[in-house]
């Protein structure tokens, strides 16, 4: 880090030790997994600083937006609209909930057989040992899994928590009750900001969250070229940070990202040789540090060339409309697009099905590794559809189910070289 922050973690209330624990693990995992790479663009080398001061210089700046009178809206899902925030002046970042830290606590609260994700949020919540939390002014959760429904109702008496509701099926009721939600959560960013939201305000803040998605699209969509001019954990990385870092630098360094890697496909400059065996990567978020699956796949002798994922295609499949004449028409923008998105809380969920296979195709991937969380009932289940619809369109696929321990290494190192060895023959 740049300098000693310390002073501004004691003074956000954090538990300094548990908290120096947590990031000198944090360095030596990341040295291990993105820096010990070679042939990396680069351009990731504005995404390691990023991440050396994710802790540090991004904290100081939402404390210094606060001190200007702006809000800070901590989410955990895709399904909070970034633009509504936006339109307030406010910043939008994501909570920490990819590392197996503070377990013991969140385990007075959850039952042990609770999915890590939902563990590590509350863990790092009541263990004192995420800063977002602490210089947030709102967190913002969203009914989807049975098991964030119940843990919000215990998590609402230990923070500031607004909770929106979720469609479960993909019919005319369910869209109403998206946008009948959208618009109670953006007049309760008004009262909680004091900004009136215009429809010039609205359509400035779905600009910046297109512009976003269009930045990492042009990487993602690179990924399809062999040789591929990215690795997948680099590619994972980006789509990480979207979630944490100042949208219109983190649009702009993308975009450099993406200048450079046309570069490299255009001179046939690839991370792996063309030989590598390309996969897909499908199922649960992978939020920050979750990133042992992918690291294992790709020190294993393949190459993930895309993620169907919420931190990944998910998250920048498809445009918000900026036309409209009223606040209304562009709330039903946003309907229009974030009920498109393909969770596998919606049933049924054929749209997700058809994408993963569309997205093997596009991206000439030789197979799929279906990531599940251990008790994550929405995706450990709908991963026999997901089987059987590999199965018809034969395209390999490897089922992973696992949690942010590292116990299973050794195993998933065997599972995962076999797989490559049986893609390769």
């Amino acid at each position: 880090m740049s300098q000693d922050w310390a002073p501004m973690w004691k003074e956000l209330g954090l538990d300094l030790k548990a908290h120096d624990e947590l990031l000198n693990v944090l360095g030596k995992f990341y040295n291990d997994i993105f820096m010990s790479q070679k042939d990396r663009p680069q351009g990731m080398q504005y995404f390691d600083f990023v991440m050396s001061e994710v802790h540090g210089l991004r904290i100081k700046e939402l404390l210094d937006a606060k001190a200007q009178s702006r809000k800070v809206i901590a989410t955990f899902c895709l399904y909070i609209p970034e633009e509504i925030a936006l339109a307030t002046n406010a910043v939008q970042v994501g909570l920490c909930g990819g590392a197996e830290m503070g377990f013991n606590i969140a385990e007075k609260y959850l039952p042990r057989n609770t999915c890590s994700l939902i563990k590590s949020f509350f863990g790092f919540s009541e263990a004192k040992i995420c800063p977002y939390f602490e210089a947030s002014d709102l967190v913002v959760g969203e009914n989807t899994c049975d098991g964030k429904k119940k843990a919000y109702e215990i998590f609402k008496d230990l923070r500031n928590l607004y909770v929106m509701d979720m469609p479960n099926m993909k019919h005319e009721k369910g869209r109403e009750l998206l946008k009948s939600e959208y618009i109670k959560y953006l007049q309760m960013m008004e009262k909680l900001t004091g900004k009136k939201i215009t429809v010039e305000s609205l359509k400035k803040g779905i600009h910046i969250a297109n512009e976003k998605r269009k930045a990492i699209g042009r990487v993602m969509d690179l990924r399809k070229h062999n040789p591929t001019p990215i690795s997948g954990k680099d590619a994972l990385l980006i789509n990480q940070v979207a979630f944490y870092d100042d949208p219109l630098r983190f649009t702009d360094s993308v975009n450099k990202i993406a200048d450079e890697c046309e570069k490299r496909v255009k001179n046939k400059i690839g991370v792996v040789s063309k030989e590598t065996p390309r996969i897909l990567v499908s199922g649960c978020p992978m939020a920050v540090p979750n990133w042992k699956v992918p690291h294992v796949i790709e020190t294993n002798g393949a190459v993930i060339v895309g993620e169907e994922s919420c931190v990944g295609m998910r998250n920048i499949r498809n445009l918000v409309s900026d036309k409209g004449n009223t606040v209304e028409q562009l709330v039903d923008n946003l309907v229009d697009r974030y009920f498109k998105i393909d969770c596998a809380i919606f049933t049924p969920n054929k749209d997700r099905l058809d994408h993963i296979v569309q997205m093997a195709k596009d991206l000439k991937a030789d197979g799929v590794v279906h990531y599940s969380l251990q008790f994550c009932t929405p995706y450990n289940t709908e991963s026999h559809l997901v089987e059987n619809t590999l199965q018809k369109a034969k395209i390999p696929l490897l089922k992973i189910e696992t949690d942010y321990s590292m116990e299973d290494m050794g195993q998933l190192n065997t599972r995962v070289q076999a797989f490559v060895e049986m893609i390769k023959k």
